[in-house]
């Protein structure tokens, strides 16, 4: 007879398992709502993508709404805690922002379920949608603070704190919008390229050879500039 401790070992490998089957799921939802839109994407689709049997992927969500609510339940988790290992930090605040900003963008842009959330949470019901504003509202509460707190010992320049947290966070959720993976930047060299520009912004040193804006030279196409996530509309989206 199986002893109480070997039980608990079997339970939690199951666990994983299954939880990293949902994980599988959630990447291979993405790539189909990307493609076909949520609305045009059924589970019959998710589940020719997933490699499941329809009756099968049932065994995992019970439908493309909790696919997507997962998807951002996910995402923003992953944002509130680059948030509080931020606030966890002694780092300068500007260091600080600049990690979160560049796990922002690793989130949305990296993370095949991230996009998908930020591209698709408004096609959630209101009932789902309700669920997640309490996280959003803490992430964008934290990060206010952390740029509040800067500003109070100089490391920022004087601003309305809100209107920065309001302006950073449009920016960076707007990037899912034209980011593409075959591009002449990686989304980690958006990542970094974009803290620097939003960081200079709110930099009391901006002569500062840190805050200067570098890509690396590889990257950049013979006979033009090279392209930045520069001029982008600097608008709060409901699930950032």
């Amino acid at each position: 007879m199986p002893s109480a401790r070997s039980a608990s070992r079997a339970n939690g490998r199951a666990q994983r398992r299954y939880l990293a089957r949902r994980l599988e799921i959630l990447r291979a939802a993405g790539k189909e709502f990307r493609a076909r839109g949520f609305a045009e994407t059924g589970m019959r689709d998710i589940a020719a993508a997933a490699d499941l049997s329809p009756a099968n992927l049932y065994n995992y969500f019970r439908g493309k709404d909790e696919i997507l609510f997962f998807c951002q339940d996910v995402s923003l988790d992953r944002l509130l805690l680059a948030l509080e290992r931020a606030r966890r930090s002694r780092a300068p605040a500007a260091e600080k922002l600049r990690g979160i900003i560049v796990a922002h963008l690793s989130c949305v842009l990296d993370e095949v379920e991230g996009s998908a959330a930020h591209l698709f949470a408004g096609g959630l019901p209101r009932r789902l949608q309700n669920r997640l504003l309490a996280k959003r509202d803490r992430y964008e509460s934290g990060v206010r603070r952390l740029i509040a707190a800067g500003i109070r010992n100089g490391d920022f320049a004087s601003c309305d704190p809100a209107l920065a947290t309001r302006a950073i966070l449009g920016a960076l959720n707007w990037s899912v919008r034209w980011y593409s993976p075959g591009g002449a930047l990686t989304a980690a060299e958006i990542a970094e390229s974009f803290a620097t520009l939003l960081l200079r912004g709110l930099s009391n040193h901006r002569a500062s050879n840190h805050n200067a804006v570098s890509l690396p030279a590889a990257k950049r196409a013979p006979g033009r500039a090279a392209a930045l996530p520069g001029h982008l509309p600097l608008r709060a989206e409901v699930n950032a």
